[in-house]
C-alpha cells in the first residue's frame, strides 16, 4: 500500500485501515508524500510500515467544518468516532495514547490549527512507523514476509 494522502473521509478511511489489518497476507505500507489524517490509521494498519526520509505525517484530531443542527449529538459522534481512530492507531503501533494526544493538540506548529507535522525519522521515532525506506525496502520487506512455496 502506497500512501500520498491529504487524508479524508473518516469513515471511509478508517474502514480501509480495518480491510487491511484484517488481510490473511502479508503487507506492507509505504508514505511517500504525506499519510495525513485519516492516512495515518491506514498508514499502520500493515504488517510493517515504512515511511520515506522526506514523507510528512500530519497528527490532529478529527475535524469537522459545516452546518451543525444537533450539537451535543455531534460532538459526542465525533468524540466516539475520534476514539474508534485512536484505538486503531494504539492497537497497530507504537505510540502511547500519552503521545498520540500531544501530538494531535499542540498548537503553534499548523496555521490556525492544532497538530503536529511528523517527518520521516520523527514518525518512527514516535512510534507511529516501523522503518525509514523507500520502494525498494519495501518490496525487500514484503518479499521476506511470503512464505516460500512449497514444492509437492
Amino acid at each position: 500500500m502506497i500512501l500520498n494522502t491529504a487524508g479524508g473521509d473518516v469513515e471511509a478511511g478508517l474502514a480501509i485501515a480495518e480491510m487491511l489489518s484484517s488481510l490473511s497476507k502479508p503487507s506492507v505500507s509505504l508514505v511517500l508524500g504525506g499519510g495525513h489524517s485519516i492516512g495515518i490509521p491506514i498508514a499502520v494498519s500493515c504488517t510493517k510500515s515504512f515511511i520515506a526520509p522526506t514523507g510528512t505525517m500530519t497528527v490532529h484530531p478529527i475535524r469537522y467544518t459545516g452546518l451543525v443542527i444537533n450539537g451535543h449529538q455531534q460532538f459526542d459522534y465525533l468524540r466516539k468516532m475520534q476514539e474508534r481512530i485512536d484505538q486503531f492507531i494504539y492497537s497497530h503501533s507504537k505510540i502511547s495514547p500519552e503521545k498520540l494526544e500531544k501530538f494531535m493538540f499542540t498548537t503553534g506548529e499548523l496555521a490556525q490549527d492544532i497538530g503536529t507535522i511528523l517527518i520521516g525519522q520523527e514518525a518512527v521515532e514516535a512510534g507511529l512507523i516501523q522503518a525509514v525506506g523507500g520502494v525498494k525496502e519495501a518490496f525487500k520487506e514484503l518479499n521476506s514476509l511470503i512464505p516460500p512455496k512449497s514444492e509437492d
